[in-house]
């Protein structure tokens, strides 16, 4: 009977680890459109995430003899249950928290997401050292090691689950509904017969199933948008894809993010003529993205091809359907990532047009950096030109923003001889070797380009003390925008925090002083795991976005990601486990390991870059989990393999995947690039092989 409920113990253990990184990866995603796409609120979440999961670990201490199969099955009942309401949550609550249609600024974001997850996180936390204890009680020799393989082995399964099917075919309240039915059932299965009865438990298993049963009913309703209709939904593999129908007006949205609109004449007519206009012809033209309008723009220049590239084939066919994009007959669409497109093929272009948004995730200053101009320079004729714009400015400029254009000008400069700045509500570079001229609509009237805003409009908005003005605030000093060293998302990250007259400072001091705190309190065996829960968050961290500057869809690739880390963990602790009597000499190979791993991680982005194919990331963090698992089971018999050791254990692990997150992602990456952060983490590691190297053997405590 024992090895019975043993067994049942570890397959809701196992569902449990499905349910919770489905919901972990849907969350994620979820904040990522409710958030335009920000990078930094993923590492928010997984910070939060980590952070309440360490508390609800810490707890478990509290279970004692009260742990029983029947609280287990309840616990996993209220788990199933706060699945879909979570998600519910975050799509409700944004607009009771915030003002519709503003921006949201670091700290509210912050406990926002803290707010949203909060009892998901703790429930998810208490659970599996609770499953322990329960299973502990039955049979008193049962390996703390164990319970983590098994919940590793259900966290690989969600992960892969998600990744190669729900992401691909369902919804995310259906995806919430398949990946909860297992656990809902196990538990059922768990729970002593004698219970079955019991009016508690009927109302438990029929309240959780209806809740997985009402979210499949909320998914287009908690999408509605306050202004207008949803004329079409779509969850796409690079984002969600929204169109809101105001009147006669159709607008796309991306995560959030308004990308295209059927009546934005100005700025397709700003798009098309600044740059064509310089050209003696214009026979070919790679767009990079659009704009609504802009094709029939560049039609008046009778191109030989048009060649329009859009990484995501379902909201091309969005934006046929809904007339945001024209078909005109040189025009030839491309399924692809416009970087990507420019990095293999062979093509040359008389203009380059790129229409993507302000550069302000990593997804998007991958475009706005001197390795893309470089591709941009190498596929445009001896007289060909480059165009893109950022936000513009009224009369009075921030130093932030002043930054950001100075930034982007030096940048641009490295690879074109000539840069003109038009400004007005967008500020457009023009980017070519040979000279540019600024009297637009004399070069229009020359060509017999009829236009309604520029012929109209641009004497009076765009004058000749203005061009000079802008100019005359480019800083030469400004830092060079790269791939390795993202200064825009620095002076974007910092822009993110003067708007509310706020810093991180604060925030970082405190976990500074809290983390210091924790150090006195743990065992040379936990500050180890610790160390390894640092880096291999922050490691997850650092793959995720050098994947998004490099490769640019995370949103899909998330999944998969964060499933190669649970991966690499399983064999780990299988491998920790067999050496495990190993003790101290096992954690300082696997120290130097992963130092080692850090090094040449930084080595290979510094020589080859986004050459680096995919796989190769991916690689990197299975490698990573690998080592980082191999040493959870030897810190755990070192510190003795009882309920409390494994709990604070446990607690180690999360709390320092937490910090190692929240360190990259706020203080590392956006202040210092990925390259010095990859430094930093191996730092973190050396500290640790030192400690250990340096101490008194250590023995098993019991």
């Amino acid at each position: 009977m024992k090895k019975r409920n043993d067994r049942l113990i570890e397959i809701v253990v196992i569902t449990t680890g499905i349910s919770s990184v489905v919901t972990q990866l849907l969350v994620i995603r979820e904040f990522l459109s409710q958030f335009n796409g920000n990078e930094f609120v993923v590492a928010l979440i997984l910070f939060n995430w980590l952070l309440l999961g360490g508390i609800g670990t810490m707890l478990a201490k509290m279970a004692g003899k009260g742990a029983t199969t029947a609280r287990l099955s309840g616990l996993s009942f209220l788990l199933v249950a706060l699945s879909p309401l979570e998600l519910f949550a975050i799509r409700e609550l944004r607009a009771i928290f915030f003002i519709h249609g503003t921006s949201v600024g670091f700290y509210p974001t912050l406990f926002y997401t803290l707010f949203t997850i909060v009892p998901y996180c703790l429930v998810l936390g208490f659970a599996l050292p609770y499953s322990l204890t329960v299973v502990q009680r039955l049979t008193p020799n049962y390996p703390g090691t164990r319970i983590y393989i098994t919940d590793n082995i259900g966290d690989v399964t969600g992960g892969a689950l998600f990744s190669f099917l729900l992401v691909i075919f369902l919804e995310p309240f259906q995806a919430i509904f398949f990946a909860n039915l297992p656990l809902l059932i196990a538990a059922f299965v768990l729970m002593p017969r004698a219970k079955r009865r019991n009016a508690v438990f009927v109302t438990g298993v029929a309240a959780s199933f209806a809740a997985l049963v009402f979210g499949l009913s909320l998914e287009r309703a908690t999408l509605a948008p306050r202004e207008g209709e949803l004329a079409y939904y779509e969850e796409s593999r690079y984002g969600r894809i929204e169109v809101h129908k105001a009147f006669d007006q159709y607008t796309l949205f991306l995560d959030g993010v308004p990308l295209f609109s059927s009546q934005n004449l100005t700025l397709a007519e700003e798009t098309v003529h600044y740059p064509l206009s310089q050209l003696d012809t214009a026979m070919r033209i790679l767009v990079i993205s659009g704009e609504g309008g802009i094709m029939e723009e560049i039609a008046k220049y009778r191109p030989e091809r048009v060649d329009y590239v859009e990484i995501d084939p379902r909201i091309t066919e969005v934006q046929f359907r809904f007339d945001l994009l024209k078909r005109i007959p040189s025009l030839n669409v491309i399924h692809q990532d416009g970087r990507a497109f420019l990095q293999n093929t062979e093509k040359s272009y008389d203009a380059i047009l790129l229409n993507v948004p302000e550069p302000d995730t990593f997804k998007l200053n991958r475009f706005y950096t001197a390795r893309f101009y470089e591709l941009a320079k190498k596929h445009l004729r001896p007289d060909g030109i480059l165009l893109f714009s950022v936000e513009g400015i009224d009369n009075y400029l921030s130093d932030a923003q002043r930054q950001k254009i100075s930034s982007l000008y030096r940048t641009a400069k490295t690879r074109f001889a000539d840069i003109l700045m038009l400004p007005g509500e967008r500020i457009f570079f023009l980017c070519r070797d040979e000279p540019l001229n600024p009297d637009i609509p004399k070069l229009l009237e020359e060509k017999g380009i009829e236009t309604t805003y520029i012929k109209g409009y641009f004497y009076g908005n765009i004058t000749k003390s203005r061009i000079e003005r802008i100019n005359h605030e480019v800083m030469t000093d400004a830092p060079i925008n790269r791939d390795y060293a993202p200064n825009m998302i620095r002076i974007m990250f910092s822009e993110w925090f003067s708007q509310y007259a706020s810093s991180p400072d604060l925030f970082i001091a405190l976990i500074t002083i809290l983390c210091g705190i924790y150090f006195i309190l743990i065992t040379r065996e936990e500050f180890v795991l610790f160390s390894t829960g640092c880096l291999t968050m922050g490691s997850e961290t650092l793959v995720i976005f050098a994947f998004q500057i490099f490769f640019g869809y995370i949103y899909y690739q998330i999944g998969l990601i964060v499933t190669v880390y649970l991966a690499g963990l399983l064999p780990g602790a299988f491998f920790g486990e067999r050496l495990r009597k190993r003790g101290r000499q096992v954690l300082m190979m696997t120290d130097v390991l992963l130092i080692g791993l850090l090094l040449f991680f930084i080595a290979a982005v510094y020589v080859f870059g986004d050459r680096l194919p995919q796989g190769s990331f991916l690689v990197f963090g299975f490698a990573v989990a690998v080592a980082c698992g191999c040493q959870f089971p030897v810190a755990l018999y070192l510190r003795g393999s009882g309920q409390k050791a494994a709990i604070q254990s446990f607690s180690a692990d999360l709390i320092g995947a937490a910090a190692g997150t929240l360190i990259a992602s706020v203080l590392l990456i956006p202040y210092f690039g990925i390259l010095w952060a990859a430094v930093a983490l191996a730092g973190i590691k050396i500290v640790s092989l030192v400690l250990v190297r340096t101490g008194h053997e250590i023995h098993i405590q019991t």
